[in-house]
């Protein structure tokens, strides 16, 4: 991933409604949602919300898919998982132990 692509990922969920919105889609993966739905859920306005899932489509965070009369919105996942490598690729300088807390937390499952 380039440092681009990783600012403008990052810029666009650095809004609390555009955060909720694709914490809601990643939810709602990989069925998605309509922006009737969402617009219900988060009780928003849907003016409101196609502004913030536009940011979100332009980032490449979400994309947008007819079926029939509807659209469904779907976060991208591959994108999602892209950015956190992106940002924890140098963890620890390469030492390990920087696993999140709840994998941490986890026993382990290995033999000694």
């Amino acid at each position: 991933m380039e440092e681009n692509d990783a600012v403008a990922m990052l810029g666009a969920m650095a809004q609390g409604m555009r955060l909720r919105v694709f914490r809601a889609l990643v939810g709602a993966a990989p069925a998605g949602m309509t922006p009737g739905a969402l617009s219900a859920l988060l009780d928003v306005p849907a003016s409101t919300l196609s502004f913030h899932l536009k940011a979100l489509q332009t980032a490449g965070l979400v994309s947008q898919e007819r079926d029939g009369r509807n659209l469904i919105y779907r976060p991208s996942l591959e994108r999602m998982n892209a950015l956190l490598a992106y940002l924890t690729d140098h963890c620890c300088q390469g030492a390990g132990g920087c696993a999140p807390a709840a994998a941490r937390a986890r026993p382990s499952t290995e033999s000694a």
